[in-house]
């Protein structure tokens, strides 16, 4: 029994698992399975690679915004079961995406999203103040660029980058930090 047991999302996660396994669409061993795989390969430093390399390959970066799903393959993270949009952060525009019902953060790309991210304070704050928000986290965006916030109940998969920085030149994808 682990600490999140008891809490009522993993009861009702728990009675959905049972029902499947109960129609015969799945069974214990497959759900193991599957989120095995998905948690050993997913991770938040996917992402920072991806954008570590957009910062150094400009073809790359076009590819990330116009496909993100190319362009993950193109990284090695294929096989996303979802369309993942891309959307850049710039000097005049910085993206906050705002999860309505949790279903558009990329799980199988970046891993479990933080407990943070699905509380309502963060969301109903996002949405309100951005900027106030961003701040918290170290992020000021100048006065005069604009803040978009913005909820993606059914895009899922959008993730904002902050893909116009140049990056170190020195990096190169041998050499990219091990996130």
């Amino acid at each position: 029994m682990t600490e999140h047991d008891d809490l009522p999302a993993a009861a009702r996660t728990r009675r959905l698992e049972e029902r499947l396994i109960a129609a015969g669409l799945t069974s214990d061993e497959e759900i193991d399975e599957f989120l095995t795989r998905l948690y050993s390969s997913a991770s938040p430093g996917n992402g920072a690679r991806m954008v570590a390399r957009a910062w150094t390959d400009p073809q790359y970066r076009d590819l990330l915004l116009s496909d993100g799903n190319a362009a993950a393959a193109q990284a090695g993270f294929d096989g996303l079961s979802y369309q993942l949009r891309v959307v850049a952060n710039t000097g005049q525009t910085h993206n906050v995406i705002v999860c309505t019902l949790c279903s558009c953060y990329p799980v199988s790309l970046l891993g479990p999203s933080p407990g943070w991210y699905k509380s309502f304070p963060y969301r109903s704050r996002t949405v309100r103040e951005p900027r106030a928000v961003l701040a918290e986290f170290g992020v000021t965006c100048p006065a005069a660029s604009r803040s978009r916030s913005g909820t993606r109940p059914r895009r899922p998969g959008t993730w904002c980058c902050r893909c116009a920085r140049p990056g170190p030149r020195r990096w190169t994808p041998g050499s990219w930090p091990p996130w």
